[in-house]
């Protein structure tokens, strides 16, 4: 099973970290034994550049080396820098004061060789790329003193201190690597938390469970972000679900509704309770049309929702289309005793869209104002032109529409009293359309109270010229 994404965080970090500690410990020793032992070599020269005056004093003092064979421990008095009496013998010398290369060592690493390059005392074998100072006396080389570089920090104070450093930088880096550690284990807790909430929410939603929400951590950050987008995806997701499931319901509802009219005349028919005559026929028609109508309305709705509804744009004279439309609802209007009233200007006015769309938006709104205004009532239908924007209001009389209910008017199958009878209320898909023809002529509609106590809908479109 492979880790969650905690744990590749977690060791990602901490090896990283680790990486880091090391190159950086190797690098730091292999810098500090370098760099030391270059240190430790050019104090080394300077202490041999100091010894040359006093091993020359003490052979002159002596004449010859013969008294550091019978006295080696002569040897490193003779190796300290000459003191301002030179004249006083080398076993009455006070101790020297130690300086940086005494302190490493380097006088373990002299060796004194004679003229003939034999050695006489000090280191015991000489590196063949030892530094060299000759011993002159009266003119002579009597002597060589001579030192072996360092090679490696081995012993002596040195050793020491490169230990000393070399633990110190392992116990940084381990100390670096514990708190990476602790870094690591705390980011992938606790920065993770949120991102492990939103995959657990993500699998309940992707079952089905669209009520699954995440805390939403304060902050506008990443993390505070995916929270609030996957609540609302999920409250969208949650919305849509509901509205499907409504849409069906009204669906099924609508359709059964006119099945279940001709199912019943066709029985009646069929067992002889009704005669075959005009009027039966008549009403299997409406039945049929009614019917018709809901399937055409439904279809024309999922052509606009994935974009496949046609249209044809032209240059086109609104006043023209809706002076048409009105004089078609002339014989409707006068039998349910509707007033109408037309408010158009004289000069055209000019748009660019789809003229049959645009015949459909306005006899849609034209049916709906007829079919739920009372009888006696009045409608009034206004145009005119502002700027860039053709308005076109229609008012109507009582009944009006509560405020709660306007912004839903728009919605499929919504009526705003659901007892009312499929006669008088349609299966509320006409405002639908209206809304999807005017948003594809990239218009907008809108609805609110009419001052004649009904409802006032407001088409605005793009003007043209």
């Amino acid at each position: 099973m492979k880790p969650n994404l905690a744990t590749r965080l977690f060791a990602a970090v901490l090896g990283a970290a680790v990486v880091v500690a090391v190159a950086m410990g190797v690098g730091a020793h292999v810098n500090l034994n370098r760099d030391f032992l270059g240190y430790l070599n050019e104090q080394s020269v300077g202490r041999l550049d100091l010894a040359v005056p006093s091993v020359t004093a003490g052979y002159r003092q002596h004449g010859g080396w013969d008294f550091l064979r019978q006295r080696p421990d002569l040897w490193y008095r003779l190796l300290r820098p000459l003191p301002e009496d030179a004249q006083v013998p080398l076993t009455e010398r006070p101790p020297a004061s130690p300086t940086p290369a005494e302190l490493t060592g380097a006088s373990r690493r002299f060796t004194l060789l004679d003229a003939e390059r034999r050695r006489i005392v000090g280191f015991a074998s000489p590196a063949p790329d030892a530094i060299e100072r000759a011993i002159v006396v009266d003119g002579l080389t009597v002597g060589w003193l001579v030192l072996t570089p360092f090679e490696s920090v081995s012993s002596g104070a040195e050793k020491r201190f490169a230990d000393a450093q070399a633990r110190t930088g392992w116990v940084v880096g381990g100390a670096a690597v514990l708190l990476a550690a602790a870094v690591a284990f705390w980011a992938s807790r606790r920065l993770l938390r949120p991102v492990r909430r939103v995959a657990e929410a993500t699998h309940r939603l992707a079952a089905g469970d669209h009520s699954a929400r995440v805390p939403e951590p304060g902050g506008d950050d990443e993390i505070g972000r995916l929270a609030r987008d996957f609540n609302q995806l999920a409250l969208t997701l949650q919305r849509n679900e509901a509205m499907r499931r409504e849409f069906m319901a009204d669906v099924s509802h609508e359709l059964r509704t006119p099945l279940g009219v001709l199912h019943g005349e066709l029985e009646a028919l069929e067992d002889g309770v009704r005669r075959l005559d005009t009027q039966a026929l008549q009403s299997l028609k409406g039945e049929v049309t009614t019917l018709h109508k809901l399937v055409d309305d439904l279809y024309e709705l999922s052509l606009a929702d994935v974009g496949a509804l046609s249209y044809r744009k032209t240059a086109l004279d609104l006043r023209e289309i809706l002076d048409d439309t009105a004089g078609s609802f002339g014989e409707r209007l006068r039998s349910s005793g509707l007033a109408l009233e037309l408010d158009l200007p004289a000069e055209p006015l000019p748009a660019f869209g789809d003229a049959r769309r645009l015949r459909q938006l306005f006899a849609n709104l034209f049916e709906n104002s007829c079919r739920y205004t009372d009888p006696g009532g009045a409608l009034r239908l206004q145009a005119r032109r502002e700027g860039r924007q053709m308005l076109i209001d229609l008012h109507d009389s009582a009944p009006g529409v509560r405020d709660e209910h306007l912004p839903r008017l728009f919605d499929r199958f919504f009526r705003v009293e659901g007892s009312r009878s499929r006669r008088s209320g349609g299966a509320g898909l006409g405002l639908s359309i209206c809304q999807r023809i005017v948003e594809a002529h990239e218009g907008r509609i809108q609805a609110g109270p009419s001052p004649l106590g009904g409802l006032w809908l407001r088409v605005e479109l793009p003007a043209r010229g």
